[in-house]
């Protein structure tokens, strides 16, 4: 019997904006990307459980607080080696496959999750991408094995925060499918991570225009949201060409 994880890396240290992953998307509710994040996946019928892979540093330690506060298990690995960190998440759960997002990451694209994991099991995938939506809202549901092959043949740059990168260089290698996202979709002057206080303006005016919905709002609605408040699209304007320029390689 297969059985889909979400690991989700955690990591307090940031150089752009410290803590993204426990900053408040509702500040009056006191709810953070990672509480609506957890809550979202928790909604994902395919995903059987949730593991946080948290940094192994002192100040880490903080992400055991949310684990406990939603009921997740969690398990401690180098800052470094994120891919390792996954790994332990899928180990410690008897994960046969990974769901993998990043943990900076409010609003995923969820209405194409069961479909992708019905197409990976079906079609026999190493991996299978959500790609070209916006940033963020992407995902990726890799198998175990995929990942234990990555971090045994591959560099140091693909144990890094770029986990699937081994398996994107190296497609001949595996078996890759690549979930079909509408036109609509993909946008590239719309990202939805949090990475700079201005990705963290946008992303709080989002919750809150669709807090009746949360946690699992709708990608269309969202940039049909952002398209009626330019301010918003203007603001992070400036790091969508950079964020953009080292994805789906």
């Amino acid at each position: 019997m297969r059985k889909l994880v979400a690991a989700l890396a955690c990591r307090i240290e940031g150089s752009r904006l410290f803590g993204k992953p426990l900053q408040r998307l509702d500040i009056a509710a006191g709810i953070t990307i990672l509480d609506q994040l957890i809550a979202s996946l928790k909604k994902i019928s395919c995903i059987q459980e949730i593991v946080l892979g948290i940094a192994q540093t002192p100040a880490n330690s903080i992400f055991v607080h949310p684990a406990q506060k939603h009921k997740v298990d969690y398990t401690f690995g180098d800052e470094e080696d994120v891919l390792q960190r996954l790994i332990q998440c899928g180990e410690k759960a008897q994960a046969t496959d990974i769901f993998r997002m990043t943990t900076e990451s409010p609003f995923v694209y969820f209405e194409a999750i069961e479909k992708a994991w019905h197409r990976h099991l079906q079609e026999k995938n190493d991996a299978t991408f959500a790609d070209h939506v916006p940033d963020s809202s992407n995902f990726e549901i890799i198998a175990l094995a995929a990942l234990k092959k990555s971090h045994k043949e591959g560099e140091n740059r693909h144990r890094s925060e770029l986990c699937s990168l081994y398996i994107r260089e190296n497609r001949q290698k595996f078996k890759v499918g690549v979930v079909a996202v509408p036109e609509s979709l993909k946008r590239k002057d719309i990202r939805l991570t949090v990475d700079y206080p201005e990705d963290l303006i946008l992303c709080r005016a989002v919750y809150q225009h669709f807090k009746e919905k949360k946690p699992l709002i709708p990608l269309q609605d969202i940039v049909a949201f952002l398209d009626s408040r330019p301010d918003l699209l203007q603001l992070i304007s400036p790091f969508c060409e950079e964020g953009y320029s080292t994805m789906y390689k």
